[in-house]
């Protein structure tokens, strides 16, 4: 049996190093590097802010973590500042919700803002949380709970988004929408709002969080899905990318129903900010990210990895929603090069596996083989792999380095982040657990055409929201990422493992018309 099995072992790494085979683990090591690079790249951008944050300070500037000139932060320059106001659309309410509300509204923005917390109904959770905070600060912020009530034609998120740019005020000459999870700096809003004063041709300006993991390895696995995307909004200016939990845009825009943005959005749309961007791409406008906009975005403390399951599903299910045959078309190309670049990536570290082990068995068991040039040509792949694994994990923990101390840098009165909480070997694994399940969750995005989001199911239809149904208490009590609580003290959270959840999925691919338990 010993001996069968070590000639499958030896023959499995043999046929790995076949060209196709070679070529496959080359492909695994450029994926690597071409990773590192843009990690590296987006390090330098970042870490260009920081140098000239430390050497403003040092010139005297003590307030350069706000503004980039001291002299903009006089009063009659402060006077002439726009009116802002601030949508964020709620949904339930979680254990860091309360810091990332305080964080906003106590923004040290000197022109005129207004927040708008928009809720679908009193009875979410979040009505209560709010309305306490703005009953604590309400001589001190202008603020104000709006209830949107159900959407119809759109995601609920879309349709609070857009009950809150209807009541905004009427000067408003921007609209900064924020999700509950961001937790913005003193001087965000005003570094946001310095730029599009700067630039009037700015469409969008967006920014990116910085996963804070709480230990679970799905936390790790979120912040491993987030951290490519981070390199495209560390540019220092234009980008393509869009995060929808941050996005300044100017109240005209909304008003005037510019480049469709309003219809776009409400009739069938069900990601902001991919809605968003497909509108930017086909009018030539432009989306920039200033390097300042990285906020820490803490995750939930018993994040498990079933509720990462179920986040990367509706993360993927974006892509099957699109606003026109060219967004369509780019959705795809999206969809298959993420497939094939994450399995691209994993299958690399499954040879390597075979290599070793085929390697271990010669050495302990003193076989003595005719033909061992496969097994010194396996170990060379692995050791290559090895190497550029090393170059990554370094890229992104460096990476990952800067961001803290610029985080740090622009909240000072802040607790201070630190990277001794990162667990790099969780890091690694979670590398190959996310790039093995994302084409899995795609696929089943893409066959099912249909996703339970808080509670809610949407179903599309050429790319549009085509049916809304809701579970009526039904569904689940608490969201998968921020696990916060959806409809108040209805009962205890469900205690599910990821193996549950995925059968669970399954059931649904079959029955698609069902609602998540």
């Amino acid at each position: 049996m010993s001996g069968t099995i070590d000639g499958f072992l030896f023959s499995l790494s043999k046929a790995f190093c076949s060209p196709l085979a070679v070529f496959i683990q080359i492909q695994g090591c450029l994926i690597c590097l071409t990773l590192a690079l843009g990690w590296a790249c987006a390090a330098y951008v970042r870490n260009r802010e920081i140098k000239w944050i430390k050497d403003s300070m040092r010139a005297g500037n003590s307030f350069a973590f706000l503004c980039r000139d001291i002299n903009e932060l006089e009063h009659s320059n402060q006077t002439k500042l726009p009116t802002v106001t601030v949508v964020m659309p709620l949904k339930g309410f979680g254990e860091h919700n309360l810091h990332n509300w305080r964080s906003q509204v106590t923004s040290l923005y000197g022109g005129p803002l207004e927040f708008l917390f928009i809720v679908e109904s009193t009875e979410d959770p979040a009505y209560h949380a709010v309305s306490a905070l703005i009953s604590d600060l309400k001589d001190n912020i202008n603020a104000r709970i709006v209830v949107a009530g159900l959407s119809t034609t759109c995601s609920q998120k879309i349709h609070n988004q857009l009950i809150g740019v209807e009541q905004m005020h009427k000067d408003s000459k921007y609209v900064l929408f924020l999700d509950d999870d961001v937790r913005l700096h003193p001087g965000s809003i005003g570094a946001l709002t310095a730029e599009m004063e700067k630039n009037p041709e700015i469409f969008i300006q967006t920014g990116y969080p910085l996963d804070l993991p709480s230990g679970s390895l799905g936390s790790y696995c979120i912040y491993e899905y987030h951290m490519p995307c981070s390199m495209g909004f560390a540019t220092g200016g234009k980008t393509f990318f869009l995060w929808g939990g941050c996005m300044m845009m100017h109240a005209d825009d909304f008003r005037y129903d510019r480049c469709g943005v309003v219809s776009a959005l409400r009739d069938g749309g069900y990601s902001d900010d991919m809605t968003l961007a497909a509108i930017a791409g086909a009018h030539k406008r432009l989306i920039t990210s200033p390097p300042v906009a990285v906020f820490p975005h803490p995750l939930s403390s018993d994040l498990s990895f079933s509720r990462y399951w179920n986040y990367l599903r509706k993360q993927t299910f974006v892509l099957e929603s699109y606003a026109s045959k060219v967004n369509w078309i780019m959705n795809r190309a999206l969809f298959s090069t993420h497939c094939y670049f994450s399995w691209g990536f994993v299958v690399p570290y499954f040879m390597a596996m075979t290599h070793v082990a085929a390697a271990l068995r010669i050495y302990f068991q003193g076989y003595v083989l005719e033909e061992t040039t496969f097994i010194s040509n396996g170990l060379l792949l692995v050791t290559c792999l090895a190497a550029c694994t090393s170059t990554e994990l370094f890229s992104m923990w460096n990476l990952t380095r800067i961001e803290v101390q610029l985080c740090n840098l622009l909240s000072p009165e802040a607790p201070r982040l630190s990277l001794a909480t990162y667990n790099w070997v969780l890091v690694f694994i979670a590398m190959l657990v996310d790039n093995f399940l994302y084409p899995i969750s795609a696929f089943r995005s893409h066959f099912s055409q249909s996703i339970n989001w808080s509670g809610i199911r949407y179903h599309l239809k050429d790319g549009k929201i085509s049916k809304i149904e809701r579970s009526k208490g039904m569904g689940p009590k608490y969201t998968d990422l921020a696990w916060k609580n959806l409809y108040g003290k209805k009962g205890a959270p469900p205690k599910t493992s990821f193996l549950g959840a995925l059968l669970r999925s399954l059931e649904q691919w079959r029955q698609p018309k069902k609602f998540d338990s």
